[in-house]
């Protein structure tokens, strides 16, 4: 949401003499609350944001690390402590993989503003000291941190090869800083949603959330920002600090990177693994994973800012019903408490003019399984109702004399939940609880970066600039927490715009912001998604067809997006209210084929649903750059073209209007199939491939399984009683494995608590000789106890089989399709191993 404020919240000091520390301080000032309105001013970007960088560059300059001299080490409460000339560095070994580091400076207060450890038990990992003349050596699994005494350096290896080393360590100027020296053939990621190409080295990633409303394909600063980067030399470090800051990736080619703060202790993570998806792994490990999302998340959305009325969410519900679209959820926006978009923000509860009989209407969407998830944002208006009760119980941030901090923004004169103040988040939640209580399903937080945060707003733990990056994040926390003390059965729904690191452990489904309703919008989204999913945020997904801009429907980039979206986590078209983001409101051609791509993303949810639970258990994204397969494929390693959706598809968006072919690269080590056609393409080698209006290019691994539903209305309607198992054969893949998870989609915790079932398939293939095995093979005697009907289809069987036994016998319920060649069988999986045994031609 929604438009770009016009108040930056910078205050001025009175007449005084500025000395060189008062002057780097107003600049930082000038870049944060300035620069990100310049991101669309071409000739003042140029003229004004490189001058102004140029200064702090030069003022900064001045200050230069001292010598840092080695004095003790000894052992410290599992950790070992270092004694240095100007602090205490305090190294301690989380497991295997992650090395936490911490510096604490001499004569100086350090505030901690760390979010990682919040609400997880810290990381313990045995470890190894040796100490030898000039040199300490601290070994935990493959990870050794080696320390010279003289002169001083810290180095971080893992199974020794060399990661990365403090160069300068912890200077302290008018920033914070961490210098780290790096190799020079690195590709670094990370720093969070950015648009700016998959390597981010060369850059200056400033550390503030902040919304850039519109962007195409370019943006240095958005929603969601994080202190976090991964080298192609699979190692990243996390730097747990919330505060304003920026992270240097080299950008004066020095092969240095700088992580730059105002505040807060010199605290970070080296985090190593043995190729990309072990250590994305280790990374969620330390920051938390996310939990199961409900299964009716994955389905189609009706969504727009907004609806104004009951009548109008109730009529536009219908439309789908009439048109065969399947829909789950409907997303209510900021007229649900107020008539305009001004004045009315912070009510927090039904404007009953629009919406008379809120609960009825939930009610009746309940019935259809229908889920209601409202819009609602942290500002609370001087001029909305609960304006007086927010003073009076004292749940806002304040200014220096304990008063409300209170400014103008684009809604309003306004104030801010302190969501740090535990009675703040007491009060807020309560209102959620009974608006839950109501029959609301899910939650849109928005404008939670926050949108306007100006740096004399004081929270209870600290100044608004200090604790900027994690309000989000303390929001998520806040429901998730709310859910799981007063309705802990229940999966909560969490959508958000703006979080910190380890966000997704509370819940936190973010997506891309208020993106250009433009191909530029489009081509900008794999970008966001792939980086963001690395960095353990693994449900980043746009708004279908774009939010901002244009006044028309583009109905070729409308239909391509959505068609994009299949493949994206969530399924949710949105945009302005003057442009109907529904596809019952476009016309009948494009309608159609929009109908396609979301009676296909229904179809997916077997599939899609596994990755939810894979991401659950080991943080692997859902969407998968190739160079994670490839790892050693220097081509790939900026490549955005194409991903992987889990590890079975490839999917190549359509991005760019009127084309009619498109390169595309297919990984090695198997043959790839056209998942609309058929066609078979060599792995390890680019494609030209034709465009069809109906689908954009996707194909399927060789040796995969493909678990697809048969067609619904909505989620409610699914069941694997009665599903489809797609096999494609591939003569240079002899061995296959799936394993298919499956719980009631809606019970938190379900795998731990037990109240799931897993099912095993296992593929054979040599000489003409294809056996097909599966069972129930774990879970609850609730679903164990079940037997489900089955058809498996055999892709490329280009004769009629020899024969085919079922558990050793003749087996004749089978049918082959020569137009399309394909085999199908009519089997049954249960908790008794079947295996089918075709004989091929």
């Amino acid at each position: 949401m929604k438009c770009r404020p016009l108040y930056a919240g910078i205050m001025f000091p009175g007449h005084q003499i500025w000395r060189l520390k008062q002057i780097k301080q107003l600049f930082r000032l000038i870049l944060v609350n300035f620069i990100p309105y310049l991101q669309n001013i071409n000739l003042m970007r140029e003229t004004v944001l490189y001058g102004f960088l140029y200064l702090f560059l030069l003022l900064n300059a001045s200050a230069q690390p001292g010598s840092r001299q080695f004095k003790a080490v000894k052992l410290n409460e599992g950790s070992v402590e270092l004694t240095v000339s100007d602090g205490r560095y305090r190294i301690h070994p989380c497991n295997d993989n992650i090395i936490h580091t911490r510096f604490f400076p001499d004569n100086i207060e350090v505030k901690d503003f760390s979010f990682i450890k919040s609400g997880k038990k810290q990381m313990v990992n045995s470890f190894h000291l040796l100490e030898e003349g000039n040199h300490i050596i601290l070994t935990s699994g493959g990870m050794q941190v080696r320390i010279s005494k003289q002169p001083f350096s810290i180095s971080y290896y893992y199974k020794d090869k060399l990661l990365i080393a403090e160069k300068a360590g912890f200077v302290l100027d008018s920033l914070q800083k961490l210098n780290f020296s790096i190799g020079a053939d690195e590709v670094l990621y990370g720093g969070g949603a950015r648009v700016t190409g998959m390597d981010h080295r060369g850059q200056r990633l400033m550390l503030y959330n902040r919304a850039h409303y519109g962007y195409e394909t370019h943006s240095e600063l958005m929603n969601y920002t994080l202190p976090l980067f991964y080298s192609s030399r699979l190692y990243g470090v996390l730097f747990d600090n919330a505060s304003l800051g920026w992270l240097d990736l080299d950008s004066r080619h020095t092969n240095e990177v700088n992580y730059e703060t105002i505040a807060g202790t010199p605290d970070y993570y080296v985090i190593a693994g043995d190729d990309w998806f072990d250590l994305v792994k280790q990374y969620t490990l330390l920051t938390g994973r996310q939990p199961m999302l409900p299964r009716w998340a994955l389905g189609n959305f009706s969504s727009r800012f907004g609806y104004h009325s009951q009548a109008e969410t109730e009529s536009t519900v219908k439309l789908f019903e009439r048109k065969n679209v399947p829909l789950d959820a409907v997303i209510i926006d900021i007229y649900w408490f107020g008539k305009e978009i001004q004045g009315s923000m912070g009510n927090l509860t039904w404007y009953a003019d629009s919406f008379p009989r809120p609960q009825r209407m939930m009610k009746r969407f309940a019935k259809k399984h229908i889920k209601t998830i409202l819009v609602t944002e942290p500002f609370i208006l001087t001029t909305s109702n609960r304006w007086k009760e927010a003073v009076e119980k004292g749940v806002l941030a304040t200014d220096s004399t304990g008063s409300p901090f209170t400014y103008d923004f684009y809604f309003g004169n306004t104030g801010l939940i302190d969501i740090f103040k535990p009675q703040a988040k007491e009060w807020f939640w309560n209102i959620y609880k009974g608006l839950i209580n109501e029959g609301v399903d899910g939650w849109w937080g928005d404008l939670g970066e926050p949108e306007v945060h100006p740096s004399g707003l004081q929270h209870v733990s600290g100044s608004a600039d200090e604790l900027h990056n994690a309000y989000g994040h303390e929001w998520a926390k806040m429901i998730f927490e709310g859910y799981r003390r007063d309705f802990p059965d229940t999966r909560p729904f969490i959508l958000m715009r703006a979080g910190y690191a380890g966000s997704q452990r509370y819940g936190m489904i973010p997506w891309s912001g208020d993106v250009s309703r433009s191909w530029g919008g489009l081509v900008s989204q794999p970008e966001i998604a792939l980086q963001m999913g690395m960095q353990g945020l693994a449900y980043m997904h746009s708004d279908l067809g774009g939010f901002a801009g244009a006044d028309t429907i583009d109905n070729e980039l409308y239909v391509r997006w959505l068609q994009y979206g299949v493949f994206q986590p969530l399924f949710r078209p949105h945009a302005q209210e003057h442009i109907p983001a529904e596809p019952v409101f476009q016309k009948q051609s494009t309608l159609k084929l929009a109908q396609q791509a979301i009676e296909l993303r229904y179809a997916m949810l077997p599939y899609n649903y596994n990755l939810v639970f894979k991401n659950n258990q080991t943080g692997a994204p859902l969407m998968i750059p190739l160079f994670f397969n490839e790892q050693h494929n220097p081509k790939l390693l900026t490549y955005d073209s194409a991903y992987l959706w889990g590890n079975a598809f490839l999917v190549s968006p359509v991005k760019a209007p009127g084309l009619r072919t498109q390169s595309v690269y297919f990984p090695q080590g198997s043959q790839w199939t056209g998942f609309f056609d058929d066609n078979q393409y060599e792995g390890g080698k680019t494609h030209e491939v034709d465009l069809k209006p109906d689908h954009i290019p996707v194909f399927v691994k060789g040796g995969s399984f493909i678990p697809l539903a048969k067609s619904m209305k909505n989620t409610a309607e699914y069941s694997l009683n009665n599903f489809m198992m797609h096999y494609y054969p591939d003569s240079t893949v002899s061995h296959s494995v799936y394993t298919l998870y499956n719980d009631d989609g809606k019970t938190f915790g379900a795998f731990a608590k037990g109240e799931y079932e897993m099912m095993d398939f296992e593929a054979r293939y040599a000489d003409s000789l294809l056996s097909v095995s599966m069972i129930k093979s774990k879970g609850s005697p609730r679903f164990l106890n079940e037997k489900y009907p089955l058809e498996l289809f055999v892709h490329h069987v280009f004769s009629k089989p020899v024969h085919i036994m079922l558990n050793g016998s003749p087996y004749d319920r089978w049918r082959w399709d020569k137009l399309r060649n394909l085999l199908i069988i009519d089997l049954e999986i249960s908790e008794k191993e079947a295996q089918a045994d075709i004989r091929l031609k």
